[in-house]
């Protein structure tokens, strides 16, 4: 090597082992960005059996609850699209259309007794057709002991004919009336009136709130061509969508209706492979979607949309950009290496130079030039599946998609995918995390970030570290504003090195390591090591700094005690609009909980059937931290 190119070498090692040994400094501004933390982001797909013969067992229960899971989507995903819930059936597009046996009322009632206050979500059909019997479905045994081929698309359920070549298209079609029935807008909501209407299943709709409309309609020439061989129209969909809204909202004013759950991100701008026109103008689907909400909640004054849910399956195979994809939802210049629909939102069609995804921000700015500022939509993620090429990257991607959707209001997430890594990450999240989430910004976001949060009484705040860095250790300082620390040492739990198989059991048999990190002068100092999740624990200390006299909130309670199976909370001469209902035990922990968006319709019930005899605290928080708490005696 000549000497030229010795000195460069050397030179840019010298560079390299400086940005390696870079200090990172975190500020934490206790009084800055306070809002609410909602528990459902803590979620998942598919925890519940629906059906009774193979119930789920007493071990997964343990799991759930001891992990802290606080959401369940049950409704199968295109299983759901034709679900018949009188019959209990269902037709599965992925396999010959077959009707199987799907009971969600036995699931719904072993969730409410087994875990009760964790959210389960649902769905409604608005395909128009649903499973009517299994009388007529594709003898696969016969034909190839149930084996996986490339032909389970074909349509065969109802007498279609088998083409033996694979691929979806049969030799002939089966006939869909052998199989289906004709299913309207009431009788989709009549499943509301079955499990919480009079004579119903008495089950808990403040558990049971929200409902998804429908799955991936934006495929259905693909996934259900049985029924929609030709894609129906961006508006012929909008109607089937406001025939469900409307009907369901009227049954159940407090329901929560979440679309449009396109299938990802090409989806999430594109219906049927192009723009769409309308009235002279060109939408993306999700701004048309937004657009034809807003108009027809003006013309009929009934709210059609309170979340918008989207299904993610980013597709990056290399670690360093899968670590990263937190950044696809909020991030206003993250360079995303999956941008693809998201180049259509150019005026001119397609702009290849569009990189920047923050689908969420684009939807933010939709829904406040359609539907006002105080539109009061949340945002969620119901699907979401990312490549798996380690615990420790997807133990570290996870973490920094929960710490952003907690830092951004995120409704709820529901990973459809489950890995090594997620069971640990969701329960250092849930069970130590806060409820309130406050600013914290790192000089080096790219490898570290910082998600904050404090305890409704100021006195306790948990931070979360996230080194992002593959292969270095990063030395950390984190600055404390507004909450004052005594010097000294804190208790810290980590996520690092973890094996490729599952590694969570329980609340106290897991895979955290256990540390200390030291405070001096309100600063902690402390070194994360590669692809690592660190918690540092502070109790016992104060928020500092002037801040305006706040009242409580005007809340009041009854019956008390509560004999019955529920409880209520009278919220009438309340202003507030964004409020979090939590109701804990005498050891502290969360027994059930809920988010109010908008005021108050009327009493808000509290479920307390499910609870042993004993003290009860109620707490009650607004996004500005005022709050109220009653304890309540369950005789």
């Amino acid at each position: 090597m000549n000497t030229f190119y010795r000195v460069c070498s050397i030179s840019a090692l010298l560079i390299a082992n400086s940005l390696n040994a870079q200090t990172v400094n975190v500020l934490v501004d206790v009084n800055q960005g306070r809002k609410q933390i909602s528990p459902y982001i803590f979620g998942k797909n598919n925890n519940v059996s629906d059906a009774p013969g193979s119930p789920t067992s007493s071990a997964s229960w343990k799991l759930m609850r001891e992990a802290g899971l606080r959401f369940t989507r049950e409704n199968g995903g295109n299983n759901a699209s034709k679900y018949n819930w009188r019959k209990k059936i269902s037709s599965h597009p992925d396999w010959y259309n077959n009707i199987y046996n799907h009971d969600w009322d036995y699931a719904a009632t072993t969730l409410r007794d087994s875990l009760p206050g964790v959210q389960g979500m649902w769905a409604f059909q608005l395909g128009g057709y649903a499973a009517s019997n299994l009388t007529n479905n594709f003898n696969d045994w016969a034909y190839n002991g149930s084996s996986y081929w490339s032909g389970v698309c074909q349509n065969l359920a109802g007498g279609g004919t088998v083409n033996a070549s694979g691929g979806c298209a049969a030799t002939a079609n089966g006939n869909i009336n052998l199989y289906l029935e004709n299913w309207t807008a009431d009788s989709t909501t009549a499943i509301l009136d079955h499990w919480f209407g009079t004579g119903g299943l008495g089950l808990n709709k403040n558990t049971i709130q929200y409902w998804s409309m429908d799955n991936e309609p934006d495929i259905w020439n693909g996934t259900h061509d049985d029924v929609w061989p030709t894609q129906p129209t961006a508006e012929a969909f909008m109607q089937l969508y406001f025939a469900v809204a409307k009907k369901a909202r009227a049954k159940y004013p407090a329901i929560k209706l979440c679309g449009p759950v396109p299938a990802s991100e090409w989806q999430w701008y594109s219906w049927n492979n192009n723009k769409i026109s309308s009235g002279g103008g060109s939408y993306t689907w999700l701004e048309f979607f937004i657009k034809r909400c807003s108009e027809e909640e003006t013309a009929t004054g009934i709210r059609l949309l309170d979340v918008i849910d989207l299904h993610s399956y980013p597709n990056e195979s290399r670690d360093s950009d899968i670590v990263q994809l937190n950044r696809i939802y909020f991030d206003t210049v993250y360079a995303y290496p999956g941008a693809n629909g998201v180049k259509t939102t150019s005026a001119a069609g397609w702009d290849n130079s569009i990189t920047n995804e923050n689908v969420f921000g684009r939807c933010s700015k939709w829904l406040t030039q359609y539907m006002g500022p105080n539109h009061g939509v949340t945002f969620s993620v119901s699907e979401y599946g990312a490549n798996n090429n380690s615990a420790n990257v997807t133990a570290n991607s996870y973490a920094s998609v929960l710490g952003t959707f907690a830092d951004n209001g995120v409704e709820y997430f529901t990973p459809w995918y489950w890995y090594p890594g997620m069971w640990e990450t969701l329960h250092l999240f849930s069970r130590y995390g806060k409820s309130t989430r406050v600013q914290s910004s790192s000089s080096m976001e790219h490898d570290v970030s910082a998600y904050s949060s404090v305890n409704a009484a100021g006195d306790s705040l948990t931070l979360i570290l996230v080194n992002r860095n593959l292969t270095t250790s990063r030395t950390t300082n984190i600055s404390l504003n507004n909450f004052t620390v005594a010097n000294g040492a804190y208790q810290t739990l980590q996520l690092s090195s973890l094996p490729s198989t599952e590694t969570f059991v329980s609340h106290a048999v897991n895979a955290i390591h256990t540390s200390i990190a030291t405070a001096s002068g309100n600063v902690f100092n402390i070194s994360l090591p590669a692809l690592s999740t660190t918690a540092i624990l502070v109790k016992g200390s104060t928020i500092t700094g002037i801040k305006e006299k706040t009242l409580p909130l005007n809340a009041s309670l009854y019956p008390n005690p509560a004999g019955g199976s529920s409880f209520f909370i009278d919220l009438s001469k309340e202003s507030a609009t964004e409020l979090q209902i939590q109701l804990f035990n005498s050891l502290g922990e969360i027994v059930y909980s809920t988010n109010l968006h908008g005021r108050a319709s009327g009493p808000l019930e509290i479920p307390c059937a499910f609870l042993p005899k004993g003290l009860y605290t109620v707490r009650i928080q607004d996004s500005t931290s005022r709050s109220w708490n009653a304890r309540v005696v369950r005789m």
